[in-house]
C-alpha cells in the first residue's frame, strides 16, 4: 500500500470517535488540510474555518443548523476556502468578502444586495464566490437575452440578471461558476448575431442583377419557412459594381460563395437587354446614350486592344410604343450604361408658378371755360375743354330748315302763276359732331346778336385690377398660359382706284389678355430659378386709323425659394396736367377773368406691381394638397352662386363640382391619422399610427 493510502486511513481512524466537532488535521509536510465534519453546528464549522484560514468572519445571527461533510483529499489553503464556500452554498448561505478582508456569512437571497465584488475577464472568480459581471452586447439586444439567462441562474438565491437598454449591457450576479457559465453563453450568442459587412467586387455580372437574383432566391415562396435571421441583407453598389453583404458569418460566406459562382463570364461577348423606362422618354435618352457609348468604345479600343477579340459595338435603339430602350453591349459597358440610365430615369419634380398682377389707378379731372361771340364776328374760342362756340354756331346755322313758301311767276300771257316751294330740313351733321365733343355740362346763351357758351366738367376715375394666372410644369420644361381674346388689326388695304377691280384688306389677329410663359429650374435645396415672360394687355379704344392697345409686359429671370413670394417689378406713376387758354390781360383780371379764359386740370396716379410665387412639388401627396385646395375654392364659389340662384330663372340649377374626397387618393396610413384627428381620440396617447404615416410620407418623397 502506498504512503498516500496509508495516510488517508490513518486520518479516518483518528476522526472516527468525534461526536460534535472534529477539527481539520494539518499535514505539516505539505501544509494541507483534510476537513471532516459530522453532525456539526454550522456556527462552530464557521469558527473552525476562520481559525484555520486566519480570517475574521462575521456570521448572521439567524444562521442555524447542522452540517455533515467529509473530505478524503488533502486541501491547500485556497482549496480549503472553496470547500468552505461550497458547504455554505449547499446549505443556502453565502460569503461576502469586504474590502478590509473581513468575511460576512449571510443568507443567499440577501447576498445580491450586499457589497459583492465586480469581476471582469482578468479576475472572473472561481467556484461559489459571489460576483457581479457586466457584459456588453454588440450584436444582440440585452432585453431579449435577459429572460433566457434568468432561467439558468439561481434567482431564488443570490443570482440575478438585469438588462440596461441604453448601454445594451447585462449585469449578472451569482456564484462565480454560474456567472462565468452565463458569460460564456452570452458571448457565443452575441457572436452568432454578428452582422459585419462584406464587400464582394464583381468582374462580369451586374451588381443590380446579382442582388435581384439573391433576393429572389431567399424570399421566394418555396423558402418562406426559412428563419428571418438566416436571410442576409444584400445591396448593390453600382458605382464600383460590387455586392455589399450584411448578416451573420455563415450567411455572409454562403452568399459570398454564391456570388462568386454566378460572377462568370457570359457565353458570348455581347449582351442584349431591354430596359423599360419609368419617367424619361426613350427617344430623348437615345441621343444622350449614343454619344456616351462612342466615348466608351474609344476608351475600350485605346486600353490595350487584344487582336483575338472582336471589336466591341454598342447599339442603342428606342421603342416608343413601350417607352423602352434596346441595348446591345458587353457586360462592363452594359453596367456603365445602366448606371447612366438609372441616374437619368428619375421622377422629375414639378413647379407650380403663381403670378400676381395688381394695378390700382385713379384720376381726377376738372375743367371750366366761357366762350362768347357776336354776329359781327368778334368773340373768344378755346378748344382745350370741348367744342368751340364757332363749331356749335356753325352746326346750329346749318341745322336750320326752310319753311314752305309761295312763289308767283308770270306766264307768257301775263297771267300770274302761284307755286309753293316745299319745306326743307336742315343738316345736323356739324351740330352732332360738335355736341359729341361736349364733356360734362355745356350751356349756351343767345341774346340778340350776342351768344355765349359755358362748359364745366369734373370727373373721378378709379380702377383696381387683380390677375393671378398660375401654371404647373416639369423642372426645366417651358410652359405658357393665356386667357384673352384675338382682336383683328388692319395691316394693309388696296382700294379700287386706278382701275383696280380687286380691292382687298389684310387683317392680322393680335392676342390680348393675360399671358404667362415660364421655364423653372430647381436648384440645390428648395431654390428655383425662373425665366419669366409676363404680359397683361387690353384694348384702349379706336383712333382715326385703328385700335390702340394697353400693354404691360415683363421679361426677367429670378431666383426664389419654394413658397416664397418675390416681387418682379412694378410702376408707380403720378401725373399732373394743367391747361389754360385765355385772352391776354383780360384773362388775368381776378374773378372777371374767368369770362375770358378756359381752364382744365387733371391728376392721374397709377400703381402697378407684379409678384411671383413658385412652389416645388416633389411627390403626389403635395400635388393632392395643392389641387384639393384650389378645387374646393372654386367649388365654394359655385355653392355660393347656387344659393343665390339665377335672377328671373328660379328653377334653374347652377352647375356645381363634385365633392373632392381626398381619402381616395391618400395612403391608408395617412387616412387613419386623419380619422383619429377628426374624432379627437387616440392621437396623443397612441403615436404609433402617426409615426407610421409620417414614415410612409418620408419614404415616398
Amino acid at each position: 500500500m502506498n504512503n498516500q493510502g496509508f495516510r488517508r486511513k490513518l486520518i479516518a481512524a483518528m476522526m472516527a470517535g468525534t461526536v460534535m466537532l472534529a477539527p481539520a488535521v494539518v499535514n505539516a509536510a505539505e501544509e494541507q488540510l483534510a476537513p471532516s465534519f459530522k453532525n456539526a453546528e454550522i456556527q462552530e464549522f464557521i469558527n473552525t474555518v476562520g481559525k484555520r484560514l486566519n480570517k475574521t468572519i462575521i456570521v448572521d445571527p439567524t444562521i442555524r443548523g447542522k452540517i455533515n461533510v467529509r473530505s478524503y483529499d488533502n486541501l491547500n489553503e485556497q482549496q480549503y476556502f472553496q470547500f468552505f464556500l461550497n458547504v455554505l452554498q449547499v446549505y443556502g448561505y453565502a460569503v461576502v468578502e469586504m474590502e478590509n478582508g473581513v468575511l460576512k456569512v449571510i443568507k443567499s437571497k440577501d447576498a445580491k444586495t450586499a457589497n459583492i465584488r465586480v469581476a471582469d475577464d482578468k479576475a472572473p472568480g472561481v467556484g461559489d464566490e459571489l460576483v457581479t459581471r457586466i457584459v456588453p452586447l454588440y450584436n444582440s439586444e440585452a432585453k431579449q437575452l435577459a429572460p433566457l439567462l434568468r432561467q439558468l441562474n439561481d434567482n431564488a438565491g443570490g443570482g440575478n440578471v438585469v438588462n440596461y437598454d441604453p448601454s445594451n449591457v447585462l449585469m449578472l450576479t451569482g456564484t462565480a461558476a454560474v456567472v462565468n457559465k452565463l458569460v460564456d453563453i452570452v458571448k457565443k450568442v452575441d457572436k452568432q448575431g454578428d452582422t459585419e459587412v462584406l464587400v464582394v467586387p464583381l468582374n462580369h455580372a451586374s451588381a443590380s442583377e446579382m442582388v435581384r437574383i439573391i433576393d429572389t432566391l431567399y424570399r421566394a415562396s418555396a423558402n418562406q419557412a426559412q428563419l428571418p435571421g438566416q436571410a442576409p441583407k444584400v445591396v448593390a453598389d453600382e458605382r464600383i459594381n460590387a455586392v455589399v453583404i450584411s448578416g451573420d458569418e455563415k450567411s455572409r460566406q454562403r452568399v459570398k460563395e454564391l456570388v462568386k459562382r454566378l460572377d462568370a463570364e457570359q457565353a458570348s461577348t455581347g449582351n442584349t437587354k431591354v430596359r423599360y423606362l419609368r419617367y424619361a422618354k426613350a427617344e430623348d435618352l437615345v441621343e444622350v446614350l449614343t454619344g456616351f457609348a462612342q466615348k466608351l468604345e474609344e476608351q475600350k479600343e485605346g486600353a490595350q486592344p487584344s487582336p483575338d477579340k472582336r471589336r466591341s459595338t454598342i447599339n442603342i435603339m428606342a421603342h416608343p410604343d413601350t417607352n423602352a430602350l434596346v441595348i446591345s453591349a458587353e457586360p462592363d459597358q452594359m453596367r456603365t450604361l445602366e448606371s447612366v440610365i438609372n441616374q437619368l430615369d428619375i421622377r422629375r419634380a414639378q413647379v407650380l408658378v403663381e403670378a400676381i398682377i395688381v394695378e390700382v389707378a385713379e384720376g381726377d379731372d376738372v375743367g371750366f371755360g366761357v366762350q362768347w361771340a357776336t354776329e359781327a364776328g368778334g368773340g373768344t374760342q378755346f378748344n382745350n375743354l370741348g367744342p368751340t362756340i364757332g363749331e356749335i354756331g356753325a352746326g346750329i346755322w346749318q341745322a336750320r330748315g326752310e319753311e314752305a313758301s309761295e312763289v308767283t311767276t308770270i306766264d307768257g300771257n301775263g297771267n300770274p302763276i302761284v307755286s309753293k316751294n316745299p319745306e326743307k330740313r336742315g343738316d345736323i351733321t356739324l351740330l352732332a359732331q360738335a355736341l359729341g365733343k361736349v364733356n360734362g355740362m355745356a350751356w349756351g346763351v343767345a341774346m340778340g346778336d350776342f351768344g355765349a357758351l359755358i362748359q364745366a366738367v369734373s370727373s373721378d376715375t378709379n380702377s383696381n385690377v387683380l390677375a393671378t394666372p398660375s401654371i404647373t410644369t416639369l423642372d426645366n420644361q417651358e410652359a405658357s398660359f393665356i386667357v384673352g381674346d384675338e382682336v383683328p388689326v388692319l395691316t394693309g388695304s388696296q382700294n379700287s382706284s386706278n382701275g383696280n377691280s380687286n380691292p382687298f384688306q389684310t387683317v392680322e389677329r393680335k392676342e390680348v389678355g393675360v399671358k404667362l410663359k415660364v421655364t423653372p429650374q430647381i436648384n440645390e435645396g428648395n431654390a428655383v430659378k425662373l425665366a419669366i415672360e409676363q404680359e397683361v394687355s387690353g384694348i384702349n379704344g379706336k383712333t382715326g386709323v385703328d385700335v390702340t392697345f394697353a400693354t404691360r409686359r415683363l421679361t426677367t429671370t429670378v431666383m426664389a425659394d419654394s413658397g416664397q413670394i418675390v416681387v418682379l417689378g412694378g410702376l408707380i406713376n403720378e401725373e399732373v396736367q394743367e391747361s389754360v387758354q385765355k385772352v391776354p390781360i383780360l384773362g388775368d383780371i381776378p374773378l372777371l377773368g374767368h369770362l375770358f379764359k378756359s381752364s382744365s386740370s387733371g391728376k392721374k396716379k397709377k400703381n402697378l406691381m407684379v409678384f411671383i410665387k413658385p412652389t416645388i412639388i416633389r411627390d403626389g401627396i403635395t400635388m393632392e394638397g395643392i389641387a384639393g385646395r384650389k378645387y374646393n375654392y372654386f367649388r365654394a364659389l359655385q355653392l355660393e352662386q347656387s344659393e343665390r340662384g339665377v335672377n328671373l330663372m328660379p328653377n334653374t340649377d347652377v352647375p356645381v363640382l363634385e365633392e373632392w374626397d381626398q381619402s381616395n387618393y391618400l395612403p391608408p396610413e395617412v387616412n387613419d391619422v386623419l380619422e383619429r384627428y377628426k374624432e379627437g381620440k387616440g392621437l396623443d396617447t397612441d403615436m404609433r399610427e402617426k409615426d407610421a404615416a409620417l414614415n410612409y410620407i418620408n419614404e415616398n418623397k
